[in-house]
C-alpha cells in the first residue's frame, strides 16, 4: 500500500547579502543554489526547509492500520535543474528547532521577513537558529545521537546525476525518530543541502571546508523542485509504504508453467470514476490464452485461477504524464482470496480531477534460471478520481 502526505510548510533559505534575511515562504520554487564568484572567493549558497503532518500516520501505526515497519520516502519533483554536474549528492537532516514557514517569496521588493531566513527561524522575531550563535548558520539540524537514543539514523543522501532530478529520499529512520523517540527528536520537519563539513548548523562556517560540495569553488549548479505553492502535479509528498498483500486461495488453482507464457489478464468491475476519499478494491483476473480441452459442467474459461503468490505486482501513472505514482515494490504486490486476486488503492493518493493507468508485473521461476518477467497493461485499465461532492 502507498499513502501519500502532501507537504504542510516549505520554504528556501538564502545565504549572501541581503538575502540572507529574506523568507521565500510562498514561493512556488524550492532550491538548492550554489553562486561561487569568478576567483572562488564569495559562494553563496541555499538549503530546503519542508515538514509533514504525522498526525493520521502517527494514529494510523497506534491502531494498526499501518505497520511499525513501514517505509517512508520523501518526494520531491524536478522544476528545471540549471547546469547540473555529472554526479553529486544532497543530504537530508532532522532539524532541531522550530521555524516559521512565512509569506515570502525570493524576489519581493522590499524583501519579506515574516518566517524563516538563513539568519533566523523567524526573521522579524530575530529568533536565532541557535542561542548565542552567529546569523551564518543556516538552520539548525541534528547530526548526533541526544539522550543515548540511537535506534536509527539521523541523516540520509541521495546520489544526484545529470539525467536524474527527481528526488525520492528513504526517510525512514528519519521519521521513526520522529515518531518513537518520545519527543527526544520532535518534528520540526527536514533540512535538505549538499554535503559539507562543519559542525553542523551551530557555527558552521566555510573556513577548512573548501572540499566539500556545499563549501568548495567547485560549480555543481542550481537545483530546483516545485514547493507546495505549485500550481502544478507536483507537490513535495511524504510517501508511506508497506505490504498489506494477503494469500488465501482456498480451492483456486494457480496459473503455472505454460499457462504463464501466454495468459491474458483483465480487470472485473473496473469503474471509471473514483471517489479521492474512498479505498477501492481492484479484481484482477487471469487466464490461459488457450485453455485445455476437458470435459465439465463449467467452461474452462470462467474457472478462475491465480498469479503467482508474491510476484505479482501493480503500478499506477499518470495517464497524462506518464508520471509513476505507484511503483512496482513491496508495497504494491497483489493479493488473493477465495474469489481470486485483487489489491487496493487509496484514492486520497492521487490528485483528483485526473485519470490514471494500471499496470502489471508478473514474475514466475523468481530466482530460478527459467525467471520469466511479464509486464501488462490495457487502455481499459484506466479510471478518474473525482472529488467528494459534500452533500
Amino acid at each position: 500500500m502507498h499513502y501519500f502526505e502532501y507537504i504542510n510548510r516549505d520554504t528556501t533559505i538564502y545565504s549572501g547579502g541581503t538575502t540572507s534575511s529574506l523568507n521565500a515562504g510562498h514561493d512556488e520554487i524550492l532550491e538548492v543554489v550554489k553562486e561561487v564568484s569568478s576567483d572562488g572567493g564569495t559562494i553563496n549558497i541555499s538549503r530546503i526547509l519542508l515538514s509533514a503532518d504525522y498526525s493520521y500516520v502517527s494514529k494510523s501505526i497506534q491502531d494498526g492500520k499501518i505497520p511499525t515497519d513501514a517505509k517512508f520516502y520523501l518526494n520531491l519533483y524536478d522544476a528545471g535543474s540549471k547546469d547540473i554536474e555529472a554526479e553529486q549528492n544532497l543530504v537530508i537532516y532532522m532539524v532541531s528547532g522550530s521555524w516559521k514557514s512565512g509569506t515570502g517569496k525570493k524576489f519581493d521588493s522590499p524583501i519579506t521577513t515574516n518566517g524563516a531566513s538563513y539568519q533566523y527561524r523567524d526573521q522579524d522575531q530575530k529568533l536565532p537558529w541557535v542561542t548565542g550563535s552567529l546569523l551564518t548558520d543556516g538552520g539548525s539540524w541534528f547530526s548526533g545521537s541526544q539522550d543515548s537514543y540511537s535506534q536509527y539514523n539521523i541523516s540520509g543522501s541521495f546520489g544526484l546525476t545529470y539525467d536524474k532530478r527527481d528526488v525520492r529520499f528513504d526517510v525512514t529512520d528519519l521519521v521513526r525518530n520522529h515518531i518513537f523517540s518520545s519527543s527526544i527528536y520532535p518534528n520540526n520537519g527536514f533540512i535538505v543541502k549538499r554535503e559539507s563539513t562543519g559542525s553542523y548548523g551551530t557555527t558552521y562556517s566555510y573556513s577548512g571546508d573548501t572540499t566539500s560540495d556545499e563549501g568548495g569553488t567547485s560549480r555543481l549548479g542550481t537545483l530546483s523542485f516545485f514547493s507546495r505553492e505549485t500550481h502544478t502535479i507536483y507537490p513535495p509528498s511524504l510517501e508511506v509504504v508497506w505490504d498489506d498483500s494477503k494469500w488465501t486461495t482456498g480451492s483456486l488453482a494457480q496459473l503455472t508453467g505454460s499457462a504463464l507464457d501466454d495468459t491474458v489478464i483483465y480487470f472485473k468491475g473496473i469503474r471509471d470514476e473514483y471517489l479521492e476519499k474512498s479505498i477501492s478494491r481492484f479484481r484482477v483476473v487471469g487466464r490461459p490464452r488457450y485453455n485445455d480441452r476437458v470435459f465439465g459442467t463449467t467452461p474452462e474459461g470462467l474457472t478462475v485461477r491465480t498469479l503467482p503468490s508474491g510476484s505479482t505486482f501493480y503500478s499506477v501513472k499518470d495517464s497524462v504524464t506518464e508520471e509513476t505514482i505507484v511503483p512496482f515494490g513491496t508495497g504494491s504486490i497483489v493479493s488473493c482470496d477465495g474469489t481470486g486476486n485483487y489489491f487496493n488503492l487509496r484514492m486520497d493518493s492521487f490528485q483528483a480531477e485526473r485519470h490514471y493507468d494500471i499496470h502489471l508485473k508478473v514474475v514466475s521461476g523468481s530466482g530460478t534460471v527459467d525467471e520469466l518477467i511479464n509486464y501488462y497493461n490495457d487502455p481499459a485499465w484506466s479510471f478518474k478520481v473525482v472529488r467528494n461532492i459534500e452533500r
